[in-house]
């Protein structure tokens, strides 16, 4: 049934893009977070070191400030779990789709022993209305490319959020989109369980006006805390508190 209603998106597309032009008319495009993209924390070794990849929000977008964003704030909360020194790295990028970072990110990333990677990728391939083949070509060659680069690490992919919940979205826009994210969702979830990958459950968004930016679509301070919070199980491989 549901790879049903993603087929028939396909007769809603002219009312995509029309209120996806409206809602690209009415947002003003925000910039990555100032502060550092790299950053070391004390504590005892042997270090873990954390990868953040993927899209806008890999690079905080949304927030002033770095340090409040999903690469710091989950380094800070594996800090205080483990007590082990961490050292991480924001690699995100502007409407980055899981074809972009795998073919012209990826190559270009120094091969750092890097134990822990967290992929926030596929709203963009969902928002630009790419088909579930694609997605299944580009973000699956993404997770080989990982594996075969640091074949140790663990690499977690955050799903693609709820549509329906961005402050942003006009209703039927949203609705749309969000047919095609379960779709991706699970396309997503099938490729990281062959290919060695944690798919992490979709982060729950209990209060879209404090978690969302000004922007209505990127996270807040508030949102990236609760995105870490939510991730901090599945990248350290423990079981979610119930």
């Amino acid at each position: 049934m549901q790879r049903l209603l993603a087929l028939l998106t396909w007769l809603a597309f002219p009312v995509y893009v029309w209120q996806g032009l409206g809602v690209r008319r009415r947002t003003s495009r925000m910039l990555p977070a100032r502060g550092p993209v790299m950053h070391e924390m004390p504590g005892k070794a042997p270090p873990i070191t954390l990868l953040v990849l993927g899209d806008s929000s890999a690079a905080s977008v949304g927030i002033g400030h770095s340090e409040n964003g999903l690469a710091a704030q989950l380094a800070i909360l594996i800090s205080e779990r483990t007590g082990s020194a961490v050292r991480w790295r924001a690699a995100g990028f502007n409407s980055a789709t899981s074809g972009q970072v795998r073919d012209h990110v990826l190559p270009n990333l120094s091969a750092d022993p890097w134990t822990h990677i967290v992929l926030a990728i596929g709203t963009n391939d969902t928002k630009n209305f790419h088909s579930v083949p694609r997605f299944k070509k580009e973000f699956g060659g993404l997770l080989y490319a990982l594996r075969a680069k640091w074949p140790e690490a663990r690499v977690v992919w955050s799903p693609v959020l709820e549509f329906t919940r961005a402050p942003a979205m006009p209703s039927l826009l949203g609705r749309i989109l969000e047919i095609r994210a379960a779709e991706m969702n699970r396309m997503g979830k099938r490729l990281c369980l062959e290919r060695g990958a944690v798919p992490a459950s979709r982060l729950p968004i209990l209060d879209p006006q404090a978690g969302f930016a000004v922007d209505g679509f990127h996270a807040s301070e508030a949102g990236y805390r609760a995105w870490a919070e939510h991730l901090l199980a599945p990248v350290l491989g423990e079981q979610p508190s119930a």
